[in-house]
């Protein structure tokens, strides 16, 4: 026997007004808490099946879960219903629980349709939550299908009705009588009366299914009796992305060891992967060109900042030795009386080297013997003898290995043309200073 409209508990403290629901094994109402004025919800114990054998269990049951709600709300999570009161009424145990103003997900399909996925995915992410919390508890819900999920009007969704002791179903009471969630619900649930927590994720990936197709899932045990194929809910609504697609079929696998074993690892299939930033580059500061139609601009890049230069290096040492080397051979060329047309050949074969040595060592050597021989010749032909001749040989090829090392060197910071003018400028001033420095010095020679 039910309670009807109008009838009152507890002494006057409760009113019932209506039945919201019949879920199997509990009658759920809709009752007014008249010292507060406050709308609440009732949930008790069926009792048409007072006569089951086992119904002592159920009740057993029923009472434990209710605490274990009870203490569930001592930190009230916003997208679970909160129980907030337990009595007796006579023998009857009955569990308060607050009264959730909005509209199931099964009033909202049935009135609007398929709904957009954005606007469902939040929904359902926040029960998905809800549920996790209820499993961390030691809870498995067992019954968030549409119908038990409310959606209030600034669209925050709230799951209701646990379905409390639903694996302890009286026998008499056929597959047809619980039919509220067929479709939504595994068939290891309705055949085994699973409490494992694959059966919530079943349910919830159920439910979205239904949400944005509009169209209820064919059910597990027609699935798994009559190998009835579960149609992809893309099929039927095409609009709806190949993320969500793929997470309500992995959620509504047949078999629980082939769906996530927990809800949170099926909530993460439903969000968009996050991109991942590229690799850290060096930054490279660029002046960017914009190319006119009418005119080409065709000023070069430039770096922001300017290019280090390195310090020129100048490597006196071997510039020293050319200068000496030379200072060497003029000194000679004066002593040996030689003409000025000989010291002029001497500056030509100078500067021939220094030419050699600002293109490459190589060359400089090569050219270093033939400027030797012709030293040697010019010194002897002008009769200053063996000796003479011998040590402007040395002085020769002394200043051309000189000079081939210098310049080297030199152009390591300089250009070419810069390399032969230095080397060039000291070969001719070393000549220069020679000649001079032995009519200096001997002046009537």
């Amino acid at each position: 026997m039910h309670w009807t409209p109008g009838q009152q508990l507890q002494d006057g403290k409760y009113v019932i007004e209506e039945v919201l629901g019949h879920g199997g094994f509990g009658i759920t109402y809709k009752a007014l808490h008249l010292e507060l004025n406050q709308t609440v919800v009732i949930k008790t114990p069926n009792k048409d099946f007072s006569y089951d054998p086992e119904y002592q269990k159920y009740i057993e049951r029923f009472i434990q879960e209710g605490r274990t709600l009870a203490r569930l709300s001592e930190d009230p999570h916003p997208h679970i219903v909160r129980v907030i009161y337990f009595f007796r009424e006579g023998a009857t145990p009955c569990l308060v629980m607050d009264f959730v103003e909005g509209e199931n997900l099964f009033k909202a399909v049935s009135r609007r349709g398929a709904l957009p996925e954005a606007e469902i995915l939040p929904c359902i992410r926040q029960i998905g939550e809800a549920l996790s919390v209820v499993h961390q508890a030691g809870l498995v819900h067992r019954d968030a299908h549409p119908g038990n999920i409310m959606v209030r009007r600034n669209g925050k969704a709230v799951l209701i009705d646990f379905g409390i002791a639903k694996e302890l179903l009286p026998k008499t009471l056929s597959s047809k009588g619980i039919a509220g969630n067929e479709g939504f619900a595994p068939y290891e649930q309705m055949s085994r009366g699973s409490r494992e927590p694959t059966v919530d994720v079943y349910c919830l990936a159920a439910t979205l299914y239904y949400a944005v197709t509009g169209q209820r899932p064919t059910t597990s045990l027609a699935r798994k009796l009559d190998n009835v194929s579960l149609k992809s809910p893309k099929q039927i609504n095409p609009s709806i992305s190949n993320r969500l697609n793929q997470a309500i079929l992995k959620g509504m696998a047949l078999e629980a060891k082939d769906r996530p074993q927990l809800m949170q690892a099926w909530l993460a299939m439903l969000e968009a992967p996050k991109a991942t930033p590229p690799p850290p580059v060096e930054s490279v500061h660029r002046k960017e060109v914009v190319r006119s139609k009418a005119k080409p601009n065709l000023e070069p890049i430039l770096d922001d900042k300017p290019p280090t230069k390195s310090p020129r290096v100048i490597p006196w040492g071997w510039l020293v030795g050319v200068l000496l080397s030379y200072l060497l051979i003029g000194y000679l060329l004066a002593a040996s009386n030689a003409p000025y047309i000989i010291l002029a050949g001497a500056m030509a074969g100078a500067v021939a080297v220094a030419v050699a040595g600002a293109v490459a060592g190589a060359v400089a050597g090569a050219v270093a013997g033939a400027w030797a021989v012709a030293v040697a010749v010019a010194v002897a032909g002008a009769g200053a003898g063996a000796m003479a001749g011998a040590v402007a040989v040395a002085g020769a090829v002394a200043g051309a290995v000189a000079g081939a090392w210098a310049g080297d060197k030199l152009l390591e910071s300089f250009s070419k043309f810069h390399t032969f003018l230095i080397l060039a400028s000291t070969s001719s001033l070393g000549l220069g200073l020679g000649w001079l420095g032995h009519r200096i010095f001997n002046p009537g020679s």
